[in-house]
């Protein structure tokens, strides 16, 4: 019988976090988690990996890149079998989303 290590959501879901924090909008000195882009992060029981995020504007000009760069970088983690990102603009992205920590980098506060 062999036992199989369960991974830990909540582990994981902090390894991704902490990928998330290294990509930053090319535009605003700030990583795309603290500015409130990622909506949502989903991952089921094979450690597929959904990521629901936005971009600043329609017009971002890493609209192209900037998911599969968040794709690639999740899809690095060990423990993810596979990740793919989905774009939403509803709700669109405003200055609320951001953290308080963004918010102080950027003098918002």
């Amino acid at each position: 019988m062999s036992e199989e290590i369960a991974v830990d959501s909540q582990e994981l879901g902090e390894k991704i976090v902490t990928v998330l924090k290294t990509i930053y909008d090319p535009e605003i000195p700030v990583d795309i988690y603290e500015l409130g882009l990622i909506y949502d992060v989903f991952v089921n029981e094979e450690n597929e990996v959904k990521i629901l995020m936005t971009l600043t504007s329609p017009n971002c000009p890493v609209a192209e890149s900037l998911p599969a760069e968040v794709e690639e970088k999740v899809k690095s983690l060990d423990l993810v079998s596979d990740a793919e990102v989905e774009i939403t603009f509803d709700p669109p992205w405003t200055q609320d989303l951001m953290s308080e920590e963004a918010k102080l980098e950027l003098g918002l506060l």
